[in-house]
């Protein structure tokens, strides 16, 4: 396996005409590490909550900028918070003392959330060539994607989350789009690990065969949120669906979701655009070849920047307002990784592109 360059210095990947100056990437880089916490954890930005997806958001950004050790210790907190079926809390809060594991304030357990551990591990370790992390980051991957699979339904499609104790601790066996798409790229990340460990996992083949079928050809399987950008693009960004039936699917969209001046709804017909929803649609654009395209969404969000380097979540156009007031981490986080994946950042480009990763198996009925 050929590994990517390792240490500081590659911070040339997330350089883009028009969308980042080496300069402007550097403050990028700094506004997120300034968010993150000395133990490691890196909420959404100061006094605010962290999740487990967003924090590993970020911390990916940080590996595509050389900072490994910091995007490492991101990982260790995961590992040590993480709970004894595997799973971790929808949220935990920044208090001064810490994000402190034992005060969550949503005790749900979110599968998107808890998948996603593989996706940044798969990423620190191409970024790395460490193989110690790996090992020693494996239990953890090994029991989250556990803990999900638990919650994966009859047709392929994985539950929700399991509320939280005080709402009963029920399984939510009602299905998010966007969440499953993301598990299926989590699941493939896994097995790319399990892989590469030799260490075979066949019942995770069958789960992602499974899940990609009832993503590509089972709608019906997930809760109706087609007026959320993040249910027309994810299935994209997640890989379950590639090839002509992507660019399809994103072109069917397009005008519902795009709004050229400004980037991408998150919900239609409102008019409010987010930084996060257009980054991953760049990636997604990326992903399946549209480059052009990816990079003029990217430069349509160079409005949501802010002094520090930073990103307002969004911007309500209608208005000419900023909403909320927030510059969060995984909004930095995200354009980062998508301007690495432009500029060929091998372990990015690994991870999102998708043509190295694991496809799993196909189910043998429709």
């Amino acid at each position: 396996m050929t590994v990517a360059g390792r240490g500081p210095g590659r911070t040339e990947r997330l350089v883009l005409p028009g969308v980042l100056t080496a300069e402007q990437a550097a403050e990028t880089v700094a506004g997120i590490l300034a968010v993150q916490r000395a133990d490691g954890a890196i909420p959404w930005f100061r006094g605010h909550h962290l999740d487990p997806w967003d924090h590993t958001e970020a911390a990916m950004a940080l590996d595509a900028a050389g900072e490994h050790e910091r995007a490492e210790a991101a990982y260790r907190w995961l590992a040590r918070h993480q709970n004894s079926d595997g799973s971790w809390y929808a949220a935990y809060p920044d208090t001064p003392d810490g994000v402190a594991a034992d005060r969550p304030t949503d005790r749900g357990k979110e599968t998107n959330f808890c998948a996603y551990v593989a996706v940044g591990t798969w990423h620190h370790y191409l970024a790395t060539g460490d193989e110690s992390f790996l090992d020693q980051l494996w239990p953890t991957v090994y029991a989250a994607i556990e803990f999900v699979l638990g919650l994966q339904q009859p047709g392929g499609q994985i539950g929700w989350k399991r509320a939280a104790p005080d709402d009963g601790g029920a399984l939510v066996t009602d299905a998010l789009l966007t969440g499953c798409s993301s598990i299926h790229h989590a699941l493939r990340c896994a097995l790319a690990i399990a892989e590469h460990r030799e260490d075979p996992q066949p019942d995770w083949e069958l789960a992602l065969g499974w899940l990609r079928h009832a993503i590509r050809h089972h709608p019906e399987r997930f809760l109706d949120k087609s007026r959320y950008s993040m249910d027309w693009y994810y299935p994209v960004l997640g890989g379950a669906v590639t090839g002509a039936a992507a660019k399809e699917r994103i072109a069917s969209g397009w005008d519902r979701f795009v709004v050229p001046e400004y980037g991408v709804r998150c919900v239609s017909p409102n008019a409010w655009v987010t930084g996060g929803e257009s980054c991953e649609l760049a990636l997604a654009l990326w992903a399946m070849g549209e480059s052009d395209h990816a990079v003029r969404v990217l430069r349509s969000i160079h409005h949501l920047r802010a002094a520090d380097g930073l990103y307002w979540t969004g911007y309500v156009f209608d208005d000419d307002a900023i909403w909320p007031r927030e510059l969060t981490s995984w909004t930095a986080g995200s354009l980062l990784l998508a301007v690495a994946a432009l500029g060929g950042d091998e372990p990015t480009v690994q991870v999102f592109g998708g043509e190295r990763l694991p496809t799993g198996l196909a189910p043998d009925c429709c």
